[in-house]
């Protein structure tokens, strides 16, 4: 029979079952630890996209204002004016005030654009990149929303996107034909560009844009709050199971063996008191017996040999 010599082999109880608790925590805070970095990641990305998407809203809505309350206002002002009157493009409004929020606290590095194929003013013209956004929402009209990261020259960011869809017949007085145009737009922006829309097209993507930094910084936070509490129950845990063992388990095992090695070497005189009744209360039992049957038997002997 092969002898088993290693180290582990010769380690005592507690030290055994304290590598084995180890071993099985270290795989289970791996395992715990990737659950918990996705949940709180996707829950990360969830609170971004929801932030983007009141700011759409509000976005939206400032939109709508706009062309409800703001340009029949202007209107009679534009035919009498060679320069256009920016405002009067609900786009100009919406920049401007989503510049705005972006200096506040609640929307801070949160930065909207009005992603656009054909733009009248080419500063909300689309990238390559949200041009194909534009062409998805084209290709899969039934999508409202993507959400994703795209790497750009000021670093990774995470992007919430929505169609803008043309449902408002007044945009088409400004995008449908340059001369149904208002002249003072003509004259400032040109007849080049921001034409050619209809009615129900999808013309841009409504994007918000967030560092990825921001959007991982808290979850990166609450991950390892929860790990450092994890570790901290699992240290008091071990701290606490080996006292219960080296109490419950160990020292009784311990004080067996001892009498078992002086019962090995004719001492009878050793003694323990064991009442528990549980697997190691009866092993102690059983070796009392046992000494006790031994020492009738040598008492036997010895006056036999007298």
């Amino acid at each position: 029979m092969i002898k088993k010599n290693t180290l582990f082999h010769n380690a005592k109880i507690n030290t055994k079952f304290n590598t084995l608790l180890v071993l099985t925590f270290m795989v289970g805070i791996i395992l715990s630890g990737v659950t918990l970095s996705n949940v709180l990641y996707q829950r990360a990305q969830y609170e971004i996209s929801i932030q983007a998407e009141l700011l759409m809203e509000t976005m939206n809505s400032l939109r709508v204002y706009t062309q409800d309350h703001v340009n029949p206002w202007l209107e009679p002002k534009l035919s009498d004016v060679s320069e256009f009157i920016p405002e009067a493009i609900p786009t100009f409004s919406v920049k401007q005030v989503s510049r705005h929020l972006s200096k506040t606290s609640a929307y801070k590095n949160l930065y909207y654009k009005d992603a656009t194929l054909n733009p009248t003013n080419l500063e909300d013209k689309a990238d390559e990149f949200e041009t194909k956004l534009v062409e998805e929402f084209r290709l899969h009209p039934e999508e409202k929303e993507k959400t994703g990261f795209r790497r750009t020259q000021d670093g990774e960011k995470f992007y919430t996107a929505r169609p803008f869809i043309v449902k408002e017949q007044r945009c088409l007085e400004c995008h449908s034909r340059p001369e149904k145009a208002p002249k003072s737009l003509l004259n400032t922006y040109g007849k080049e560009n921001g034409f050619g829309w209809e009615l129900n097209d999808i013309v841009a993507a409504q994007i918000v844009y967030a560092p990825s930094e921001e959007v991982f910084h808290n979850a990166r936070r609450a991950f390892f709050k929860v790990i450092g509490l994890v570790i901290g129950i699992f240290i008091a845990v071990i701290l606490l199971i080996n006292y219960l063992l080296k109490k419950v388990v160990i020292v009784r095992v311990r004080n067996i063996a001892n009498t078992a090695n002086a019962i090995s070497t004719g001492d009878m005189s050793s003694d323990f008191k064991e009442d528990s009744k549980d697997e190691i209360g009866l092993l102690a039992i059983a070796f009392e017996r046992m000494k006790s049957s031994l020492t009738i038997a040598m008492d036997l002997l010895n006056q036999e040999s007298r």
